[in-house]
Order: structure tokens, then C-alpha cells, then sequence
């Protein structure tokens, strides 16, 4: 689409199903940092990558060891690997180019979802959220597992004192996300407390009560990583200010521990808390009060967005980071499990949870093309015109408007790369997988009948 022709004064987000995409049945997506490819984790195993540009399958990752549905996918930062985790307990790392398995690890319990570390190219940690345990920070490389801590005291959550086979302590469904440069861990907890976790040292550095003190089932921090959003069990999406350095966070967080004059160790990782994250806005609806399936920011942070969990209904609301509901999107008759926003353009994808089809939500544009002169009048109707005495005649050389001057001779530098800071969160945007070779689907038997 022009950008010329665009009406500007409308929302950049999106407003209607453009497309949709189906390959197996999805049930978790996840963008590339460009935005190039689109990773689905479906329930028999396989992950597919779409070409998002053509719309078409560009590689499927499977292993016949493994047949169990996809819980979670997650990029590494360079994209050339994939992270997934499966019902059946197990973490898979992929390459991406090669389409193979590069390593496995089991967990003692399904992740519900798990991340890599976002701050380097090829990463050896990864963090998985188990169902109903403390979350876990997972070395690839020796196939290490560390348990983090879940809570500042010593006793379970709400006083659960079962245990796993292997000893270790069943909790309450956590959540946990790395920050922008992956040397911070923030873990969410049923009593609504944000814990704040050095990923070298994997000890709690500071600490944030999210207000009511709900569960926390969501933390996710936007692209450039200023804002923090949580969805919590009482039906609120909350929106913070990140008040840290993005670059050596944790650094930061530790000389503004050491400058405290607190003796407590607790007090002491509240206040830093305090200092770390400020409350923005709070969302919800108003109307029904529905809780949250899932929430995410907009590529940009400007647009807050949040899919209710309701049986056969396909909502999304759209809200400005200011608080302001500005548009309420539906879909098919079914259910959504999970959805992304595309990390440039004002476009959505979502999963709809019976026939696992992913629905591209794109923006509904308006051509404006008065744009192109001042005295340009669109017509909603045919109208008669009606001509002008003097409107054919001949005008002089000197009334005709001049054409801009254009050196001709001027070398053009097609060499020279240039950074393109729209595509990425860091400087080396240009760096890393963009696309791989599509893969064309064969036809169905019918369709070969037909031809």
C-alpha cells in the first residue's frame, strides 16, 4: 500500500481478518525479530515456519522421537534457532537452516511455555515455566538444571507440602521472562509479587508487589524493553514503567542495593523493587470483567493488546498505552490459545483452538488521495461537471510548474549497508537469518484428479 495514499489520522493497528494460514493444528506462534518468519507449534510435534512475506511454508521442524503437541516456541536472537517445549517434558533445541535437533533436555514436569536468552546470537541458556513448579534456568550445553527460587521464604506457596519423584517442591503455576539483555530474570508468583533474579548468581535481587496480589499467569516486556505487562487472576492487565538501564541491568540493580541503608534483607528488596518498576495503567473490561487468555504489547509499545479466555468466542481488545479502549476485534465462532503482533507492522496473528488455523489481523486501509493536490475533491456520487470557459487554453511556459533538478551523473553507493533500527531492538539489525527457501505444498489427491 502508498504510504501517500494512507490516511494518517486513523489508529496504526489492526482491524480486520486478512488472511488465514493452515498447516497441521497450531497452537503456539512466535515471530522472528524481523519479522520475516513465523514459527507454529502444533500437536502433533512438528513446528512450521512460515514465509510470512509469501505466506508460504518455508521449513517443518519434527523429529519422529517426538510426537507430542507443542506447548511453546521461542527464536533465538540471530534466528538460526528455535526452542520448543512439549507436553511430554521435554525442551528441544533446533537449527533452524538444517532443520535438525541440536540437543534435548527433560524436565521433571510440562512447560507451559519456555524462552532462550535474549542477549546473545547463539544462546546456551534457556528458561522454562513447569506447570506447577518453581521456574527453571536450563544450560543446553552441560545439560544442567537450576531450580529458581519461587518465593523469599522458605515454606511452598499457600502451604502446598507435596513433592515431585525426584524431591523437589510443588508450587502454584509461576511465569518468569528474561528482560531486553537476559541478565535479569523477573519471576511472577500466586501472591502477586514480581521477583526480580541475577542471572549469573540466580539469587533475588529485589522485589515488587503487583497491586491486588493476584496470581501473575503473564510477565512480558515490550521490544525496547521500557514497559513491563503483567496478566494477573484478578482479570487485570497491568502495564509498568521498567526503571533500570537497558543496557547492564543488573550492574545497576546491584549498586543501587549496595547504596541502600536498609538492614533488612527483605526491606532492602522491596525498596529496589520499588526503584525498578512504576506502575502505568491498568486494564480491563469493563463490561464483563472476562479474564485473560494471553496479552502482548504492539511492536512499537504504543497499543496494549488482550484476548479474553471465553469458550467459542474470538475477541481481541485493543487499547492505547494511555488506557484508552480503542477497538474490540471478532473472529470466527472458536476460541483463541494463543496470539503475536508482528514486530513492525500494525498487523496480528492468532490461533483459533479447534481447527488450530492462524487468522493474520490486519489494518483496514483507507485511501486518501486528496493528498495529491490541494484542490483534489473525492466524490461520494457521480456528479455532472461542468467545464470552465478558459479551462483548455493555452498557458505560458512560465506558469507550468518546474521539475526538480536531477543530477544524473551522481554516483549511487550500493555497496554501503545501512542499519535499520524499525526491524530490530539493537544495533546489528541486519545480522541474522531474514528468510529461508519456501517449500511449495503439494497438491490434495482431489485437486490432482481435477487437473
Amino acid at each position: 500500500m502508498n504510504a501517500r495514499v494512507i490516511d494518517p489520522f486513523k489508529g496504526d493497528f489492526p482491524e480486520v481478518i486478512e488472511e488465514f494460514l493452515e498447516k497441521g493444528t497450531a497452537r503456539c506462534i512466535a515471530f522472528n525479530r524481523r519479522g520475516t518468519l513465523l514459527a507454529a507449534g502444533c500437536t502433533d510435534g512438528a513446528c512450521v515456519i512460515w514465509d510470512f512475506e509469501t505466506r508460504g511454508v518455508a521449513k517443518e521442524l519434527h523429529d519422529d522421537d517426538c510426537t507430542a503437541s507443542i506447548t511453546s516456541v521461542c527464536w533465538s536472537k540471530d534466528g538460526y534457532r528455535i526452542l520448543t517445549s512439549s507436553v511430554n517434558k521435554y525442551l528441544t533445541l533446533w537449527d533452524v537452516c538444517q532443520g535438525r535437533k541440536l540437543t534435548r533436555v527433560m524436565l521433571h514436569q510440562t512447560a507451559l511455555y519456555a524462552r532462550l536468552h535474549p542477549g546473545s546470537a547463539n544462546p546456551s541458556l534457556g528458561l522454562a515455566c513447569p506447570m506447577s513448579s518453581a521456574p527453571i534456568l536450563v544450560d543446553f550445553n552441560s545439560g544442567s538444571q537450576h531450580v529458581l527460587p519461587f518465593s523469599t521464604g522458605t515454606e511452598p506457596v499457600h502451604g502446598s507440602r507435596s513433592k515431585f519423584p525426584d524431591g523437589s517442591v510443588v508450587f502454584s503455576s509461576a511465569t518468569a521472562t528474561f528482560n531486553k539483555k537476559g541478565d535479569l530474570i523477573y519471576v511472577g508468583n500466586s501472591k502477586g509479587e514480581i521477583l526480580i533474579i541475577d542471572t549469573q548468581t540466580r539469587r533475588i535481587q529485589a522485589l515488587f508487589q503487583v497491586p491486588g496480589g493476584a496470581l501473575i499467569r503473564q510477565i512480558v516486556f515490550s521490544k525496547n524493553g521500557m514497559y513491563l505487562l503483567t496478566n494477573s487472576g484478578d482479570r487485570t492487565i497491568r502495564v509498568f514503567e521498567n526503571c533500570l538501564l537497558q543496557n547492564k541491568a543488573a550492574q545497576a540493580l546491584e549498586n543501587l542495593i549496595n547504596g541502600s541503608g536498609d538492614s533488612a534483607m527483605t526491606g532492602i528488596m522491596k525498596w529496589a523493587g520499588s526503584q525498578c518498576l512504576t506502575l502505568s495503567k491498568e486494564f480491563q473490561d469493563a463490561v464483563d470483567c472476562l479474564p485473560w487468555k494471553v496479552a502482548c504489547f504492539s511492536g512499537d509499545s504504543e497499543w496494549i493488546v488482550g484476548a479474553p479466555a471465553i469458550k467459542g468466542e474470538h475477541k481481541i481488545f485493543i487499547w492505547s498505552r494511555q488506557g484508552k479502549l480503542v477497538k474490540i476485534l471478532e473472529g470466527p465462532k472458536d476460541s483463541l490459545t494463543d496470539l503475536s503482533w508482528h514486530p513492525v507492522r500494525p498487523l496480528m496473528v492468532s490461533v483459533s483452538l479447534s481447527g488450530g488455523a492462524l487468522f493474520i489481523w490486519a489494518k483496514d486501509y483507507t485511501e486518501n488521495w486528496s493528498v495529491f493536490a490541494p484542490d483534489f475533491k473525492e466524490l461520494e456520487e457521480n456528479e455532472e461537471y461542468v467545464e470552465r470557459e478558459d479551462e483548455l487554453d493555452m498557458k505560458p511556459d512560465t506558469e507550468r510548474v518546474t521539475t526538480a533538478h536531477v543530477d544524473e551523473d551522481e554516483e549511487v553507493d550500493i555497496m554501503t549497508r545501512k542499519n535499520y533500527l524499525d526491524y530490530s531492538d539493537s544495533d546489528d539489525s541486519n545480522e541474522g537469518l531474514h528468510y529461508l527457501p519456501t517449500i511449495p505444498l503439494p497438491d490434495s489427491p482431489k485437486q490432482q484428479d481435477q487437473s
